[in-house]
């Protein structure tokens, strides 16, 4: 386990938050070098698919020419969903290194612990609170952001709206 690769998937995971996607980063090692990085792009994609670790997981597939990624460590800032979880297995991923839980839809541990399952043919390593308090700064900034403009743009549409109703000539 090094640091520098969480380091690394942090800055991924703060270009997602540049993009207002939920900021999470990801990076998969072999033998000492990224191969794959990915940050959520769900929104900016359109899709259910663009999870950081599934991106990330495409291209270190392209990169060593199988789907296989047996000597592989992932580094990921949030703890896996469970469709994540179950790409992690399929790939064959030796090490996953996550950054931070997440009890509402955690499926390293939190929720469930796909990664580790005895029933699938192939479990994972796993090494958990890795920078941490970073992991969680980088969401706990990124929601509080969030929910200032949200709070911001529901008074805007009050505002317009109210300012719609009384320019509005009443009929008699």
């Amino acid at each position: 386990m090094n640091l520098k690769y969480m380091k690394e998937a942090i800055k991924e995971a703060k270009k997602a938050a540049k993009l207002g996607e939920v900021p999470i980063g990801c990076v998969i090692v072999y033998q000492d070098k990224i191969i794959g990085k990915g940050y959520n792009k769900r929104n900016t994609k359109k899709t259910t698919l663009a999870h950081a670790e599934l991106l990330a997981i495409q291209k270190a597939s392209k990169v060593i020419g199988d789907w296989r990624l047996e000597e592989c460590t992932m580094y990921v800032t949030l703890e896996p969903c469970q469709m994540c979880a179950g790409a992690i297995v399929q790939a064959r991923i030796k090490e996953v290194v996550i950054g931070t839980m997440n009890p509402k839809a955690g499926c390293a541990g939190s929720i469930l612990n796909i990664l580790q399952m005895e029933e699938f043919n192939h479990q994972v390593e796993l090494i958990t609170g890795v920078m941490e308090e970073e992991c969680k700064k980088v969401l706990q900034d990124f929601f509080v952001i969030l929910r200032e403009r949200n709070r911001l743009e529901k008074a805007n549409k009050k505002k317009s709206e109210s300012i719609k109703n009384v320019e509005k000539p009443s009929i008699s």
